[in-house]
Order: C-alpha cells, then structure tokens, then sequence
C-alpha cells in the first residue's frame, strides 16, 4: 500500500488538526463525575445552545447517547419505534434490549431513509407493550446518507406530539443533515424532544457525542450514562477537540458534501457499477457491484491503489465516504484509481 492512502471507509478516521491538538494541550479540566470540568461543561452548553435545547449531556459515543437516551425516556417492557434501516436496530448490538428490557419495534425506511406517519401512527401501542418512543435519525446512513426533509419529520413528529410519545432523533451527522437541506440546524433539532449528535464523524474530533434535550431529561439521564461505564474524569482534554470541532468544523460540511457529489459522479459512469449520483445528499456515497467484480477482491486491490473503502451491508455494496482529511485533489486520484481496478477484472 502507498505510504499515503486516502482513506474513504468513514468520516470516523480523521485525525486532529494541530490547532485541535493545541486546544486539548491547554484545556481547563476537572473531575467531570464530580461535575468539576470546566471544559465539558462549556461544551454541554455550547451544543445544547446549537440546537436549541435546554441542557447537554458529553458521552464518549453515538452508541451510548442513544443507549443512555432510550434507558431515560423508556421503562423495562416498554417499546420503542425504530427505523428499519437505522443504527439503532442495527449497530449497537440491541443494548436497549439487553440492557433497558426495551423492545424495538421497526417501521420501514423506504429507499431515501424516511418511514410515514401512517405507518409509525399504526404501529404504537397505548397498552403494554406500550409505545414509550419514537426514534428518528437524520442523516439516515444505511440508506446511502440521505438527508431527511423537514416536511417528513414534521410529519411523524406530529402524530407523536398528538399521541403523547417523546422522539429522540439520532442525529449523529445532523449538522450534515442541515447543510444539505440548507435548514437551521435548530429547526430539524425542533421535531425532537431529545437530540444525540456525534463529534466523531464528519465533525472531525476523535471521540465523543453529546445528548441534548430538556434539562430534567439531562438530569435523569446523567446517572444513567455513569450506570452503562459512561462517568469520564478529566475529560475536558477530550471535550476540547469536540468544543473546537463544534466552532471551527461545521460551516465546512458542504466542502466534504461536493467532494463526495464529485466522487460519485466519476463512480457512475464506470462499468460493473450501480450509482445514482443524484442520490448522494452529504458526505456519504454508496455504489453496487455487479456479480462480475468480487466485492471483498475489490477493496483489496482498490487498497494496493492507496484507496480504502469498506463495504458494511453485504460484499457488493461498497461504501465511500469524504470527511476532513479528504481533499479537492484526492477525489479523482481516487476515481482514477477505481477504474483501474474495475478494469482489472
């Protein structure tokens, strides 16, 4: 492999900007178990204030925002309404289930990642297994990264608000949600009466999420996140690379958004490939092969080429995806170098 690959398996690969590393170098720290950091207390505050929401809650993943989320707002044998195609069901081994007694009850997420109220207003139930929540999730990544519209949130948020259930929206690249659908990010924030989003993705900071929402949700979730391993000492070393990220990264989005637009666009023509590029929304591009290229030989010879890609749903569908490392000059190495491999088989 070349000494320099680019690396499109996720945006969960970049590395900290030097002015981020000397933002975690300086950063005020405390015991944050005891409530003493200084800086995920600023952080708390300043992603909460994004989104428009009373208080925040720093955890160390996206996983454990919607676990700590879920045990919060559900009780054991409650149910929760999943999309059918969301991280929740999954990619987060059913720790509300295993972990929270919660069923998970699945509404389909058509081709663009958005479920109909009709569907969500059919499945809840009033009595036991009662429906305790509604789950969303903006961007929806299974389904190629799609933004979902304000319109179709609206839509299910407001048989929830009529019903009484709570949402949680799993907003873990919500930011690149808003940039593409050119919304204030607190408006999509608004359909939801809790909010997770990570600082790990396209943000590009190497650990951490936060869960937004009401203040008496924050403070009922935050001994929960210490229960499931969650309670962080001097976190503020961490919490600053999230605080920067959170001030510096997020006016960038569109960039990665062009890039992967850009990318698919070189993709689509070639042979054995399946791709709509009109279809690619953010910074996430999801192609198929067709059975005459081996999916697993592929990224294994596209890796020999200095491209790394990965392939999460099945051999054949491969995943591309652009982020802050990913620069202008990168996307037609990598087209260039995708089509030398394609012509291989």
């Amino acid at each position: 492999m070349p000494a320099h690959a680019i690396d499109l398996r996720s945006d969960t690969v970049t590395r900290p900007t030097q002015e981020m590393r000397r933002a975690m170098a300086a950063a005020e720290v405390g015991d944050d178990v005891l409530g003493d950091d200084p800086t995920v207390q600023r952080l708390e505050e300043a992603a909460a204030a994004r989104l428009g929401k009373e208080a925040g809650l720093y955890v160390a993943s996206g996983t454990m925002a919607n676990l700590v989320s879920l045990l919060t707002h559900c009780g054991r044998g409650d149910e929760a309404i999943v999309g059918s195609e969301s991280h929740i069901l999954h990619h987060e081994a059913v720790g509300a289930t295993a972990l929270g007694g919660i069923s998970l009850r699945a509404a389909h997420n058509d081709a663009r990642g958005r479920v109909t109220a009709e569907e969500v207003r059919g499945l809840l139930r009033p009595v036991p297994p009662r429906t305790a929540l509604i789950c969303l999730e903006n961007t929806q990544n299974r389904c190629g990264g799609a933004a979902i519209p304000l319109a179709s949130m609206r839509e299910v948020s407001g048989v929830a608000r009529e019903l009484g259930v709570p949402v949680h929206i799993d907003g873990a690249r919500i930011f690149n949600a808003a940039a593409a659908l050119e919304t204030d990010i607190r408006t999509l924030a608004a359909e939801g009466d809790s909010v997770t989003f990570c600082f790990s993705k396209g943000l590009g900071a190497p650990v951490g999420s936060v869960i937004t929402g009401p203040a008496d949700f924050i403070e009922r979730a935050r001994p929960i996140r210490r229960m499931v391993g969650g309670g962080m000492r001097q976190a503020g070393v961490i919490a600053a690379a999230a605080l920067y990220a959170l001030e510096h990264h997020v006016e960038r989005l569109p960039d990665d958004h062009a890039h992967a637009r850009r990318l698919a666009e070189g993709l689509a023509s070639m042979p054995h490939v399946q791709l709509d590029p009109t279809e690619v929304d953010t910074n996430i591009v999801f192609f198929e092969l067709d059975p005459a290229v081996d999916g697993v030989e592929f990224r294994r010879r596209l890796a020999e080429e200095g491209v790394l890609c990965s392939s999460t749903t099945g051999p054949q569908r491969i995943r591309m995806v652009t982020h802050l490392d990913v620069t202008s000059e990168d996307i037609p190495v990598a087209i260039d170098a995708t089509a030398r491999v394609l012509r291989s088989f």
